[in-house]
């Protein structure tokens, strides 16, 4: 979630329990979305598909053009690059078979390294905004306006997605590739491990992270992923697929050309608009022509996964996750909608962000609302995520676990 706003109420936020997910999958149709796709889906997803035949995997490092060092894993389905000394941020994420890399760029690009750091006056959300170039960033120990917690002031989005991580390469065989990163704050005693995977025969991203708090005191946080996807994968006839029963609008207008009146509640996906009528957040404008942001939070999960699939490229991205550690869904489409710095009326993006909690406000409104976890001092948290792609021939997604296995309706 990346919108423009001042001076952000702090609202009352009900903290909500995430349920189980009920019923059999035994008669469903099981894929393991992480296993490479076959020769008939690979022509399916694009016939201007390049696909390597020697599925083995790499690793490699190089530094672009922008001066990033860069790491890359890859087999002949997915390519993931990562940039170490940005926030360990994925930059792209290319599923092969299409040849396409499904998160969105900014228009103003990425930054040549070493420059503009510390612009945005002060103000530390212009600050990241001037650095971000799309991608995927890990948000911790805040998420959204900047705040004042235990003496600290904390950035917008995290000191995790903006410092340089250091990292060492697990494993380097041709069946599996791993990169393992690492972070000790600096305002707030917590270290990051996280270790990314991709294994041979797989068409997706495994991710495996634990947070310890090395204080003598307990500490509150947010933490969250920020995967935003763009054009031209946004733009193919798009359609979301998640387990939940809410959503909650953010309780400020963010832009006029909102659907949905600041603070409603709904039920997912379809929810009353301004002008009475219901709009569905499952289905996404396809249209360069239309002009919307919305912002809000996807609430009361039934279990930790979604599915985004275009019906125009013939494949889908899955995203999964440890629920109990990210319970809420931030639920952020900027199309083109909002107007001045730094959109301007010229982007296409959209990001469904697992996040530990709402609103997304900074960490001292979480608090306050109730839905920001308490970390003990010594204590370890974990979580587990796959990010998969799936042919869009299997129909519609029932669930993805984060092991990679996805079912789908019968």
């Amino acid at each position: 979630m990346c919108f423009w706003q001042t001076g952000s109420p702090r609202s009352a936020w009900r903290k909500t329990s995430p349920k189980g997910l009920e019923g059999s999958t035994s008669s469903c149709d099981r894929i393991n979305c992480l296993r490479s796709t076959s020769t008939r889906s690979k022509s399916h997803a694009g016939a201007n598909t390049a696909v390597e035949m020697n599925d083995a995997c790499k690793i490699s490092e190089t530094i672009l053009a922008s001066g990033h060092r860069a790491v890359i894993l890859e087999n002949s389905s997915i390519s993931v690059t990562l940039l170490p000394e940005k926030g360990a941020e994925i930059h792209s994420l290319v599923y092969k078979p299409s040849a396409m890399d499904v998160l969105w760029k900014s228009p103003w690009g990425l930054v040549p390294r070493g420059c503009g750091a510390g612009y945005g006056g002060g103000n530390t959300e212009a600050a990241w905004m001037d650095q971000y170039a799309g991608g995927w960033q890990e948000i911790f120990p805040n998420g959204g306006d900047e705040c004042v917690y235990k003496n600290a002031t904390l950035n917008f989005h995290g000191e995790a997605s903006i410092q340089a991580w250091d990292y060492a390469i697990q494993c380097r065989d041709s069946s599996r590739v791993a990169v393992e990163f690492t972070l000790a704050l600096r305002r707030s005693p917590f270290r990051i491990r996280r270790t990314l995977i991709v294994e041979r025969n797989t068409a997706g991203l495994q991710i495996r992270e634990s947070i310890v708090n090395h204080g003598a005191e307990d500490l509150h946080y947010m933490w969250g992923h920020h995967p935003a996807l763009g054009d031209p994968f946004l733009g193919g006839d798009c359609v979301l697929w998640v387990p939940a029963r809410t959503f909650r609008n953010h309780d400020l207008e963010i832009s006029p050309s909102t659907r949905i009146s600041a603070g409603a509640i709904g039920c997912w996906p379809l929810v009353e608009g301004k002008d009475g009528r219901p709009v569905d957040l499952s289905q996404i404008p396809a249209s360069t022509e239309v002009r919307l942001t919305e912002f809000g939070y996807i609430c009361d999960l039934e279990d930790g996964w979604y599915a985004m699939t275009s019906r125009k490229h013939g494949f889908g991205f899955g995203l999964a996750w440890t629920r109990d550690v990210f319970p809420y869904l931030w639920f952020w489409q900027e199309l083109k909608g909002s107007f001045g710095y730094p959109w301007y009326g010229r982007s296409r993006v959209m990001a469904v962000e697992p996040f530990s909690s709402i609103p997304g406000t900074g960490l001292a409104s979480a608090i306050q609302a109730g839905t920001a976890p308490l970390l003990r001092a010594g204590a370890k948290v974990e979580a587990n995520l796959a990010a998969v792609f799936y042919d869009a021939r299997h129909g519609r997604p029932r669930s993805i676990s984060t092991g990679g296995i996805a079912d789908f309706e019968p």
